[in-house]
C-alpha cells in the first residue's frame, strides 16, 4: 500500500476559492479501446484488465486531474445482474477503488468513490426506491471502507433518485461531502418534472456539498441550462460535467444527436463526427470561469488530451503540458531557425493556403 500524502480537501479547495478538475468518463474511454461492451456498459474491465484502469487513472492525473475518481460508474447490483455477474459486485467495487486510492495517495490527488444512476426509478418496479437505497448502501458502505475522501453520486436524470441518492450519502457516509449531478435531456425540467434550481436547492437542503449537471449535454447546450440556475440558487457550488460532443440547441443532448451527412443518429457508438476538440475545451473552461463554476470536469468522449486542454484552459501546467504542442517547430507552419530550408520553402509555396491557419 502507497503512503497517503496529506492533501487539502475538497471543500476547503472550494471555500479558498479554488477551482476542483475531475477527470470522468471511463465508460468511453475502454469501449472505444475494446475493454467494455456498449450496451450494458459494465465496468468488468476492473476485473479483467486492472493494469489498464489503473494506468487510466494514472493517465488523467498526469493531464491535470485533481481527483481519481473510482471506476464504479455502473457496478452497482442491477448492471452486474444483467450481465451475469452480480456475484463479482463486491469484489469489482473494492478492487476499483483500492486502486483509486493507491494512485491517489501516490500523486497527492483526492479520491472520490462514486454511486450512479440505477435504471429503476420507475412504478413498474416494485419497491423501486427501496432497491435503489440499498445499491446505494452497499456502495457507499464500501467507500467508505476505502478511505474515499469524498463521493460523486452522478447521472441521474430525475430529482427522486438524485435526491435517494444525497439522503443515502449523508446516513452511510455523512462523515464524506457529497457531490450530486444531474443530468439535463430536453427541457428546462428533470424528467419528473422539477426545475433545475429547485432541484438543486432541495438537494443541497438534504445535504449535498456540490450540485450540478454531468453527462447528456455538451459544454454548449449544457452551461446556459447551469447559467439560468445559477441565477436563482446559490446557496453550495456549482458543478459542470459536459460530454465531450458538439451538441446543439436543435439536438441538445448526444442521445438525440444525428449524423450531419447521413442523417442517422449516433448514439452511442458513432458520436465520433461530433467529438469537441481542444479548443472547444479550452474555451469550456474560460467559460466556467466567468460563470463561477469551481468544480469542473469532463463526462463521457473524455480523453488525456482534453483533460490537459481543460487544465491549461485554467492556467495550469499539469505534466502532461511537457508535450503541448509547438507548432514552431512544425515542418511546415513554424518559424524555428532550426527547421530545414525545405519546410521554409514550402511554407514560402503555400503561404496563401497556410494564412488562415496561422492566424
Amino acid at each position: 500500500m502507497a503512503e497517503k500524502r496529506k492533501v487539502k480537501g475538497l471543500m476547503e479547495r472550494l471555500r479558498d476559492g479554488e477551482t476542483v478538475i475531475c477527470a470522468e468518463g471511463y465508460l468511453f474511454v475502454f469501449e472505444r479501446r475494446g475493454y467494455l461492451t456498449a450496451g450494458s456498459f459494465v465496468p468488468e474491465v476492473v476485473l479483467e484488465h486492472p493494469e489498464l484502469v489503473r494506468q487510466q487513472y494514472e493517465e488523467f492525473v498526469h493531464a491535470g486531474s485533481d481527483v481519481v475518481l473510482a471506476f464504479t460508474y455502473y457496478a452497482h447490483r442491477e448492471k452486474m445482474a444483467l450481465i451475469g455477474r452480480e456475484d463479482d459486485l463486491e469484489r469489482i467495487n473494492k478492487h476499483a477503488l483500492r486502486m483509486a486510492r493507491e494512485v491517489a495517495d501516490q500523486t497527492g490527488t483526492l479520491m472520490a468513490g462514486n454511486i450512479s444512476n440505477t435504471n429503476i426509478f420507475v412504478d413498474t418496479v416494485p419497491d423501486y426506491r427501496e432497491k435503489i437505497r440499498q445499491i446505494f448502501k452497499e456502495q457507499l458502505e464500501w467507500i467508505v471502507e476505502a478511505g474515499a475522501d469524498y463521493i460523486v453520486a452522478e447521472t441521474f436524470d430525475t430529482f427522486g433518485e438524485a435526491l435517494i441518492a444525497t439522503r443515502a450519502c449523508k446516513e452511510f457516509a455523512k462523515d464524506l461531502p457529497c457531490v450530486v449531478t444531474l443530468t439535463c435531456h430536453q427541457g428546462p425540467l428533470t424528467l419528473d418534472g422539477v426545475e433545475y434550481a429547485e432541484a438543486f436547492k432541495q438537494l443541497a437542503e438534504a445535504g449535498a456539498d456540490v450540485v450540478g449537471l454531468n453527462c447528456a449535454r455538451g459544454p454548449a447546450t449544457m452551461l446556459p441550462v447551469l447559467e439560468e440556475a445559477g441565477k436563482l440558487f446559490n446557496k453550495v457550488p456549482l458543478a459542470a460535467l459536459p460530454v465531450m460532443y458538439r451538441t446543439t440547441k436543435e439536438q441538445p443532448n448526444f442521445i438525440s444527436s444525428i449524423d450531419p451527412i447521413s442523417g442517422e443518429p449516433l448514439f452511442p457508438v458513432n458520436l465520433d463526427c461530433i467529438q469537441c476538440n481542444r479548443k472547444d475545451i479550452h474555451d469550456f473552461g474560460k467559460r466556467v470561469q466567468e460563470l463561477g463554476i469551481k468544480y469542473v470536469g469532463l463526462c463521457c468522449g473524455n480523453s488525456a488530451h482534453l483533460t490537459r486542454s481543460l487544465a491549461e484552459s485554467l492556467g495550469r501546467k499539469p505534466p502532461a503540458s511537457r508535450y503541448s504542442a509547438d507548432l514552431n517547430k512544425h515542418w511546415l507552419l513554424g518559424h524555428d531557425d532550426k527547421l530545414p530550408l525545405l519546410g521554409q520553402e514550402s511554407k514560402t509555396k503555400y503561404a496563401t493556403k497556410l494564412a488562415k491557419v496561422e492566424k
